[in-house]
């Protein structure tokens, strides 16, 4: 056993310090991102914030509701081989959605006929696949990324999840283009409070852009984040791409179903290691595991798009009081601030 004494981070623990600007509007600040692909070699141009693979979230209604902001979606993997190849065919930008999978026998089969169906050459209308384990340091893991990029060496490939530095070297040098970042932080995972593990997202974000950055690679944070503030410090942090659950619930383009209470509509919003996630899919929670997710009611908020219009205006502010004219400026830009209190709540919070 041993202890690390040094201080981990969290979004909470942190403000962005303001900097001397030149710019006169928010509508001057680039919120877009172009990346070039260690392994792939695919040439990415859009705004790097993804809608998670959850079945709630990652919906073709909520990538098509995206795709006009040059935001991106990774599906659930919960689509069948047919409508999920169709889908993928009529997109015109080809990262506007990402294809989402396991690592059991079952997923993997599924993806060889979903990429035998669309075609599995460097013409295909799939390109860019989310790996997505809840453990990505197991070694099945790496090996399962490995033969993922030396069958398809065209895709581009996230995988994760992980939160530190070395394992992000792994999976990069075994053919992740993209490592996914976090352990815990989700609002609906309860991972940290079922098994003690974890990691301040923060200083996850911090640690792994770090290393990914040294070999080319680059990284999506996923988790944690509540108000586009956090978005913004995520960017901040080193993060290329910012992968969200909670903050895109709610929606009409979600798949969580509607339901009414004292008279207000809510959906409901659940882990995709949740009970209910696994009663849905797996006919229960197995014998030799426990549920590391919950389900929750969060209120009925309409279409999307005036959440995602929200999103990218606090973005494109946070620019703007760090003096950075390109998203890509912003972490070059960031001095965070430690803070033992983030708002003013006199009034309530909200």
């Amino acid at each position: 056993m041993r202890i690390e004494t040094e201080v981990k981070l969290d979004f909470k623990d942190v403000l962005i310090r303001p900097k001397r600007s030149t710019l006169s509007t928010r509508s001057n600040v680039d919120i877009s991102r172009e990346f070039r692909f260690r392994h792939a070699g695919v040439e990415y141009h859009g705004v790097p914030i993804v809608a998670a693979n959850m079945d709630t979230i990652g919906t073709f209604e909520m990538a098509m509701a995206l795709e006009p902001f040059e935001m991106s979606t990774a599906l659930h993997k919960h689509y069948d081989v047919r409508e999920t190849v169709a889908f993928f065919r009529a997109l015109q930008r080809k990262s506007a959605a990402f294809y989402s999978m396991g690592i059991a026998k079952s997923d993997d089969e599924k993806f060889h006929k979903v990429m035998a169906e669309a075609g599995g050459g460097a013409d295909s209308p799939i390109r860019y696949v989310c790996i997505d384990v809840a453990n990505g340091y197991t070694e099945s893991f790496v090996r399962f990324v490995a033969a993922a990029r030396e069958r398809y060496p065209h895709l581009v490939i996230m995988a994760g999840n992980v939160v530190t530095g070395e394992m992000t070297e792994e999976l990069i040098l075994s053919g992740a283009d993209i490592v996914k970042v976090g352990i815990g932080p989700g609002s609906v995972c309860t991972t940290r409070k079922m098994t003690g593990v974890g990691y301040p997202q923060l200083s996850a974000i911090i640690e792994c852009a770090d290393a990914a950055h040294g070999l080319e690679g680059h990284i999506c944070a996923d988790g944690g984040c509540t108000t586009p503030g956090d978005i913004a410090k995520a960017f901040g942090g080193g993060a290329d791409f910012v992968m969200l659950g909670g903050m895109l619930a709610g929606h009409d383009e979600c798949g969580g179903e509607t339901v009414e209470r004292d008279g207000t509509r809510y959906q409901r919003f659940y882990g995709m290691s949740s009970k209910t996630a696994m009663e849905k899919y797996a006919g229960g929670v197995a014998q030799y595991r426990a549920a590391e997710g919950k389900e929750v009611l969060v209120p009925y908020r309409g279409p999307v798009a005036a959440t995602a219009q929200e999103i990218l205006g606090g973005v494109r502010s946070a620019c703007t009081y760090v003096g950075a004219r390109r998203l890509r400026e912003l972490s070059k830009r960031t001095t965070f601030v430690r803070v033992t209190q983030q708002l003013n709540e006199v009034f309530g919070k909200g």
